[in-house]
């Protein structure tokens, strides 16, 4: 069994009087990428935010490789090293690729890639690598994205629907990112709406109705479901 390092566990958020999650529990081993999946409005944003520390108004308790988050901030998490990827990306669209690469700290010496790992993982970014990141495609803006929090030393990334809005060959190159990084130990928890596109990537599934797991599912599980979670998704 790989060593777990994110565990939530009854984890409730809310909008001001609005519950958003109820009673969420969830985790993420090492290296291994766990996915959820759900209609708009679900709640998987929310969840990821709370992990991230982004979203104050949350009960239940979330914990880092066995150190509890609860009352840290954001920065704090990142610095014991969660990455967040939005699904906006969240890049400085004025700054070069290396610039983007370089300006963010090293929170772990140990687990930072280098800008050579960097570049040979993501080659389209060394060719881009004195672009700014209004020059980039989409494509280049989310593989820099995922490329920061590496960089930084995170541990475990999450990523906000990183397929969204890109043309399918695109999307099979981030689905062999993903598969690169959880091979190099990285573990991932994905928000993603793309059924197919989680299938291809992810060893779990959590599928989120109305802020509730309601199921959770290995990948050959998964696979043999795809039409009626499809259908079930309205997707």
């Amino acid at each position: 069994m790989a060593e777990r390092l994110l565990t939530v566990d009854t984890l409730s958020a809310f909008h001001g009087e609005a519950q958003v999650l109820r009673d969420v529990s969830i985790d993420v081993s090492v290296g291994e990428v766990v996915t959820l999946v759900g209609r708009n409005g679900a709640g998987k944003t929310t969840l990821l935010r709370s992990i991230m520390g982004l979203h104050k108004n949350t009960r239940g308790s979330i914990a880092l490789d066995g150190t509890t988050l609860d009352g840290k901030s954001a920065d704090k998490r990142a610095r014991l090293g969660i990455g967040w990827v939005p699904d906006d990306r969240g890049i400085y669209a004025t700054l070069t690729v290396e610039e983007n690469l370089s300006l963010p700290p090293v929170v772990d010496k140990d687990a930072s890639w280098s800008l050579d790992r960097i570049y040979e993982q993501f080659p389209v970014l060394r060719e881009r690598r004195d672009f700014p990141g209004t020059k980039l495609s989409g494509g280049e803006q989310q593989m820099l994205a995922m490329a920061r929090p590496l960089r930084a030393g995170s541990r475990l990334l999450l990523l906000d629907e990183p397929s969204e809005g890109l043309a399918p060959v695109i999307v099979s190159q981030i689905g062999q990112i993903i598969r690169d990084i959880r091979s190099q130990g990285v573990a991932v928890l994905l928000v993603e709406q793309n059924v197919k596109f989680a299938s291809t990537v992810a060893d779990r599934h959590n599928l989120l109705a109305q802020g509730e797991v309601v199921e959770s599912l290995d990948n050959d599980a998964f696979q043999s479901r795809t039409t009626e979670l499809l259908q079930h998704l309205g997707m």
